[in-house]
């Protein structure tokens, strides 16, 4: 009996040593380095996404930088300087430059011959016609000059200001803008340069017209004077004066 129950002692305390090291904490550094790469993983996904979220709002801010407007137009200054000069054309004497009253100016004043029923005096008030209209056209293109000159000071001003605001441009849209300025500059420019060798261009043919209508005159006045049917009757000149 002894014998049993020495036997019944060891069996149970070899049961509650077992159930005791059953309860121990068991470490496996295979599965714990793969847990923490795990989790580094996860990390890093979050961090690009993280970076991923900074991209796009930064994107977002420069798209919105280049859809801010450049708030300046040099569009009122450009054509009040060019409408000065066109002015000056609108306002010119003599020859118009509108094509249909041109053509019945030019057929009145610088005809193709001269009739018989045409008289001296009317031959010489065409003369002075003329004359005048070749020293108006003159006159308009000094003033278109003139006030070509004057408009440079406000060019200038314009030049700087899109320039100054072409350099502090903080998105395309800006800088595009900027540059369409410039454009709009340089358009002026041509333009007037245009009114410019338009009223140039137009003294010169009166002038070269008005020339070539008085040899027509002259020979008109020389052709009455030759003909048999003149009379011509001389008349005593005083030349002492009294």
């Amino acid at each position: 009996m002894k014998k049993i129950a020495v036997s019944l002692v060891l069996v149970t305390m070899l049961m509650a040593s077992e159930q005791a090291i059953a309860q121990w904490v068991v470490f496996d550094p295979s599965n714990f380095v793969q847990n923490m790469l795990t989790e580094l993983h996860t990390l890093t996904q979050i961090e690009n996404q993280v970076l991923e979220l900074q991209n796009e709002a930064q994107m977002l801010l420069n798209q919105g930088k280049n859809l801010q407007g450049l708030n300046f137009t040099a569009l009122t200054q450009l054509q009040a300087t060019y409408a000065a000069t066109e002015q000056l054309l609108d306002q010119a004497q003599g020859i118009s430059f509108d094509l249909h009253v041109t053509q019945q100016q030019l057929a009145q004043q610088y005809p193709a011959a001269y009739g018989a029923a045409v008289s001296p005096s009317q031959l010489d008030s065409g003369e002075l016609a003329r004359w005048t209209g070749s020293l108006d056209a003159l006159g308009t293109a000094i003033e278109v000059q003139t006030q070509a000159k004057q408009n440079l000071p406000s060019d200038e001003s314009v030049l700087s200001d899109v320039l100054t605001r072409s350099n502090s441009a903080v998105g395309s849209l800006q800088a595009i803008q900027a540059t369409n300025q410039l454009l709009g500059l340089r358009v002026r420019q041509v333009m007037q340069s245009q009114q410019i060798a338009i009223s140039q261009d137009r003294a010169v043919a009166l002038e070269e017209a008005r020339i070539v209508e008085s040899e027509a005159r002259a020979r008109a006045v020389r052709s009455r004077f030759m003909t048999s049917s003149t009379q011509y009757t001389p008349e005593p000149i005083d030349l002492s004066g009294n």
